[in-house]
């Protein structure tokens, strides 16, 4: 008998995208761990732009493009990887991933040209896109239908937090240790490792009947899931947009402001930014997703007048609030817009709407910053920043405006 129902639970397995049975509690929590190992990658080149710079030699546009190849590769994944995890399973697309990520490390730590940093900022960014798809799947997917609030807070505070620790480890160990480029990225060769360990062992199962259509398409969400798709990207994309611009021109903004081309001081600024993000998530895990979603906009709003401030008026603190607020309204909009689509979504076309809205996210986050490195270089950098934080402002009160509509036609309804 007890024979006959291990097979009964193993068959049932079969036919879900997720685990087979509800996990132990600890593997919704490891099943985060390659989240964040990868996004560990995406921002621990951050505090060594200054150091290629000064060895390579290129203009704050060129810093910007390389930055934007990072886009350009997570959003040519995102084409494919969200349809193939939905349709082959979690673990095929995250596995291939994780190795690409492991040739990043290579790359990074050998770069002796920009080309071979733009190789390397694509490899990740195909790496990231699959697993905000397919990663941030798979830990909701290993909580089950009864724990998908949770699996939603962990997947997306695993993106955050692994966004904010690369850029700090990578510049205390940069500045720290001898041969920095070579020890950040043999630090985190060991980090993605763990990483494909766990997934390994993770107790997911592919999908019996996935759907039809073509492979490679941009992702969209089933019929009757679009103006959850909206509303998260409303808010995910002038939060994510505004962390990026940190990301890329920080450093730079803190040489202008503090006379420091410290490694340390950036990555610590970009941590503090990304450990607000994690952190406001679990603050207000118990609200409902308008308020959360309206509050991302208030905050990534109040993060562009901070930016505004912090450059007219040469200002470390407004710089410093400017970077908590927009870590703020990423966050949040990035949590309110995974409970969307993770509550309403089916667990067969969940990677793909996942990759959708970080579709709708990462095109500004990728396209604004660099406009803003060219008009920098044209205009200076106090001008450029000031234009790009009014443009970011008034996107984020829009988003604000299409959630409160959106709340008082469910209220009416």
């Amino acid at each position: 008998m007890p024979q006959n129902r291990t097979t009964l639970v193993r068959d049932v397995g079969r036919h879900r995208p997720g685990a087979a049975a509800e996990a132990p509690a600890r593997w919704v929590w490891l099943a985060a761990w390659p989240v964040a190992a990868v996004f560990v990658l995406s921002n621990a080149a951050t505090p060594l732009y200054v150091l290629w710079q000064r060895e390579i030699g290129f203009s704050q546009a060129t810093l910007t493009a390389v930055f934007a190849c990072y886009i350009a590769g997570l959003l040519g994944s995102l084409l494919v990887s969200g349809v193939v995890s939905d349709r082959l399973g979690r673990k095929p697309v995250l596995l291939p991933a994780l190795g690409l990520a492991l040739a990043a490390c290579l790359v990074f730590a050998t770069a002796g040209s920009v080309a071979a940093l733009v190789v390397a900022r694509l490899f990740t960014g195909v790496a990231v896109g699959a697993v905000v798809s397919a990663g941030m799947a798979a830990v909701t997917d290993v909580a089950g239908p009864g724990r998908k609030r949770l699996g939603a807070l962990l997947a997306s505070c695993a993106m955050v937090f692994g966004a904010g620790l690369g850029p700090l480890l990578a510049g205390v160990l940069s500045e720290t240790l001898p041969a920095p480029a070579v020890t950040v990225f043999a630090v985190e060769a060991v980090l993605l490792v763990t990483a494909v360990a766990v997934v390994l062992r993770m107790p997911l199962h592919r999908p019996a009947a996935p759907a039809g259509g073509a492979w490679v398409r941009l992702p969209g969400v089933p019929r009757g899931n679009g103006r959850r798709l909206a509303l998260g990207i409303a808010v995910f994309a002038p939060g994510i947009t505004a962390t990026s611009f940190v990301l890329s021109l920080g450093p730079s903004l803190l040489a202008g402001l503090l006379g420091t081309t410290s490694r340390i001081v950036a990555g610590s600024l970009a941590f503090a930014m990304f450990l607000t993000a994690a952190g406001v998530q679990f603050a207000v895990r118990r609200l409902d997703r308008h308020t959360v979603l309206l509050a991302g906009a208030a905050a990534t709003a109040a993060g562009m007048a901070a930016l505004v401030v912090a450059v007219r008026a040469s200002s470390v603190p407004a710089l410093a609030a400017a970077a908590l607020l927009a870590g703020a309204g990423q966050g949040l909009g990035q949590l309110g817009g995974l409970s969307l689509l993770g509550a309403g979504v089916p667990a067969g076309r969940l990677a793909e709407a996942n990759a959708a809205l970080n579709v709708g996210g990462y095109l500004p986050a990728g396209l604004l910053p660099v406009a803003a490195g060219h008009l920098g270089d044209a205009i200076g950098l106090t001008a450029g920043t000031t234009v790009f934080g009014g443009v970011l402002l008034t996107l984020a009160v829009a988003g604000g405006l299409v959630v409160l509509a959106d709340r008082g036609r469910a209220e009416r309804v």
